[in-house]
């Protein structure tokens, strides 16, 4: 179970306006840069992201269907604006995680309590990087 529809219907047009401005300084809060599968376009999404060894988690409470995971899928990667930094990342993959560990403790409870157990991985991508 993740988040219903209609809530992510309002995220997107009030709560986001507000979101975006700030996600790409607040700890725990990014933006996610993607080009729209077929209109071209360049969205910014806000959402949690956290850093992992190689790359970033985004946990996925809306789940695997949102219009901006889509694009990052079709596209084999995004940028992630974060802590004022913009940050190329590339193979995503979508792992289906009961408890998180790469999740800080009280965003996994919450997502634990939603049922939402879908993250997406992303890898660095850094330069000369095949």
């Amino acid at each position: 179970m993740a988040f219903p529809a209609r809530l992510a219907r309002f995220n997107r047009a009030v709560t986001n306006r507000f979101a975006r401005p700030v996600a790409g300084r607040v700890p725990g809060l990014a933006n996610v840069v993607h080009t729209g599968r077929t209109s071209g376009r360049i969205y910014r999404t806000p959402v949690n992201a956290f850093r992992t060894g190689d790359g970033y988690v985004i946990p996925l409470p809306y789940g695997t269907r949102t219009d901006w995971v889509r694009n990052v899928l079709a596209s084999g990667g995004c940028r992630l604006e974060t802590r004022g930094r913009t940050v190329p990342l590339r193979t995503p993959r979508i792992v289906h995680d009961e408890r998180p560990s790469v999740v800080p403790e009280p965003i996994r409870s919450g997502l634990g309590l939603l049922g939402a157990t879908d993250v997406l991985y992303l890898s660095e991508d850094h330069p000369g990087q095949t």
